[in-house]
């Protein structure tokens, strides 16, 4: 594999291939990530991640197409698994609410491989397999070479996907006023005064009697005004 052939690909044609686009918003139920990632085989201790760039919007397919190529041309010892990153994620839209699912990072997929190495033909072979599925436009690295990712940050990613609570959208910002849909203040209308993601809460300001009051909601509880 020589120098020039390994090297950051991030441009794309001007047109995409002839590939059906992915569809993204539908409501759905999510496969799990190990249904996404993990083929019955054994993996190497030494397998790292590379990223891939894809055109955005086909991610999915372009994840089947190289599927398909692993196994039809017998690199399953060399290519193991291929992540979309996406989570399930509950949206509010005209008072109903949803659970679709979203894509971590358009445009990208993660690889499973054994490390690329010059002038190995196995890496030839296998780097050839990945840039050469319809809808790649290469690996991305530093330099020359395609740079594997931390397996801590790999990790962090297949957690995110497996986690069996679906993300909460947040449509709201600061300072924003937003009306309340539920609960005891339903059709009280306040302003956005803090959002915790992490608790899937938003502090609201609603006036009484003249006060402004703090009321600490969950996000599904409140819409824009």
């Amino acid at each position: 594999m020589a120098k020039e052939d390994i090297r950051q690909e991030t441009e794309t044609d001007s047109a995409a291939p002839h590939l059906e686009e992915d569809t993204e918003g539908q409501p759905q139920v999510a496969e799990s990530a190990l249904e996404e990632a993990a083929p019955e085989r054994v993996i190497p201790a030494g397998a790292v991640w590379y990223v891939v760039h894809c055109y955005s919007g086909y991610e999915n397919k372009v994840k089947k197409n190289l599927e398909h190529r692993i196994e039809s041309m017998g690199m399953q010892n060399h290519l193991f698994q291929v992540v979309v990153h996406t989570e399930e994620e509950i949206e509010l839209r005209e008072g109903k609410r949803r659970t679709v699912e979203r894509r971590l990072f358009p445009g990208y997929i993660l690889v499973q491989m054994l490390p690329l190495q010059e002038g190995d033909p196995d890496s030839d072979r296998a780097w050839s397999v990945v840039r050469n599925t319809p809808g790649v436009t290469g690996f991305v690295g530093a330099g020359t070479r395609p740079t594997s990712l931390p397996q801590e940050e790999v990790d962090k990613i297949l957690k995110r996907m497996a986690s069996e609570t679906p993300r909460v959208k947040i449509s709201f910002r600061p300072g924003e006023t937003v009306r309340i849909i539920e609960g005891p203040f339903a059709d009280f209308m306040g302003s956005v005064d803090e959002i915790y993601p992490e608790k899937g809460k938003v502090r609201i300001l609603v006036s009484f009697f003249g006060r402004e009051t703090p009321l600490e909601l969950d996000f599904l509880q409140v819409e824009k005004g």
